[in-house]
């Protein structure tokens, strides 16, 4: 007797998606680890990441990107918001970071229009990762 499908395995990606396009989940695992090669070797952004990027961080950021991709993942990770506050990322180190994914994706031979895709849909990330700038909410 087979058990029951869960809604993680049985879930498909959407028709059409980005997802798919690139290669799902293979593609998903491949980016990551390629972006965060980048990443520890970036000196502005490896103190990040002192103890480098163990299995769990790369799962939930491979579930994270691949849902929001039109995968079949749903991400159950830590909030982003959380996860980030506190870091003292800014502006230049999420422009950096997304300069990264871009060349991650392009190094494994994702279309242009897909890497703009993509990117576009990270950026809306911004204002849950990068530290609010504080003196602009101080009065003049």
């Amino acid at each position: 007797m087979n058990a029951a499908p869960s809604p993680e395995n049985s879930a498909t990606a959407e028709p059409g998606s980005i997802y798919d396009a690139i290669g799902g989940e293979a593609a998903i695992a491949a980016c990551v680890d390629v972006f965060y090669g980048k990443m520890l070797a970036d000196p502005e952004l490896s103190p990040f990441f002192p103890g480098g990027v163990g299995i769990r961080h790369r799962r939930h950021i491979a579930t994270f990107i691949s849902e929001a991709l039109g995968g079949p993942q749903h991400y159950r990770g830590p909030d982003l918001a959380r996860a980030h506050s506190g870091h003292g990322i800014s502006d230049d180190h999420f422009n950096k970071t997304a300069g990264h994914l871009a060349e991650s994706l392009t190094e494994l031979g994702v279309p242009d229009d897909l890497v703009v895709q993509i990117i576009t849909i990270v950026a809306t990330l911004r204002p849950v990762v990068v530290t609010p700038d504080l003196t602009s909410a101080m009065p003049g």
